[in-house]
């Protein structure tokens, strides 16, 4: 099995995964928020890319959650921090979210035969999920602004760190992801801190949303994996 990670959205081709399993990777805080959204039981997460396309897309009963440059956007019911979703609010809703990168990234993948979505908190579980499904598998890192973000290398690193505890003996990996599985063996007791000293991380320390990145850096505390289907994302069952 082939396994290849890009470092942002901006380097990314629609055919570089085609007939591929896609994990979108998104720690600092898409990934995290549709995760912890869908365990917490909301019926779907429609990703879009504009707050324009959100507010078109919703329905009566559904709610529109979403960020641009860290801050909850104007007329939103919910930002981007996973502790809002984690409430009886979401249950059962459908969310229309709209981030700066997480979601261009989902729809960046779109071509993929399958596409997941992973974060620190479900690494495990989805790096499971993307064995499970048989194809060659392309880590996608969201990054920000279109630039490498420290905690989705850090994230790709677990994932590929999680296949390999797995026992599959035969991943081939490219050069990228080699050095993304160093990143994280160097450092993989300090998730918090990484998290934290990172650019994104930094930008969230200044708004006074510690509690966002603490949140993020929780290591396998889910076994739910969200999977593109169609438009929307729901858990993966198999």
């Amino acid at each position: 099995m082939q396994v290849e990670v890009i470092s942002s959205v901006n380097e990314a081709s629609q055919a570089r995964f085609h007939h591929k399993t896609a994990i979108v990777v998104d720690v600092l805080r898409a990934g995290s928020t549709i995760v912890t959204a869908l365990a917490a039981g909301a019926e779907a997460i429609i990703p879009v890319e504009t707050v324009m396309e959100a507010k078109a897309a919703q329905q009566q009963g559904d709610l529109l959650g979403g960020e641009r440059f860290c801050r909850k956007i104007s007329g939103f019911d919910l930002g981007n921090s996973p502790d809002e979703y984690e409430t009886t609010t979401v249950r059962n809703r459908r969310i229309i979210l709209t981030t700066t990168n997480g979601t261009r990234a989902l729809q960046k993948s779109a071509r993929a035969d399958y596409v997941l979505t992973a974060a620190l908190m479900n690494a495990a579980a989805c790096a499971h999920a993307a064995l499970a499904l048989r194809r060659d598998v392309v880590i996608l890192c969201a990054g920000y602004n279109d630039a490498f973000a420290a905690e989705d290398g850090y994230g790709a690193g677990l994932l590929l760190e999680r296949m390999m505890q797995a026992g599959i003996n035969a991943l081939e990996l490219d050069d990228f992801a080699i050095a993304m599985l160093g990143f994280y063996r160097s450092r993989s007791s300090a998730a918090l801190d990484t998290l934290a000293s990172g650019s994104t991380g930094k930008r969230l320390l200044k708004l006074g949303l510690q509690r966002d990145i603490e949140a993020c850096a929780a290591v396998d505390i889910y076994k739910d994996v969200p999977v593109l289907q169609g438009e929307k994302l729901v858990l993966l069952t198999r």
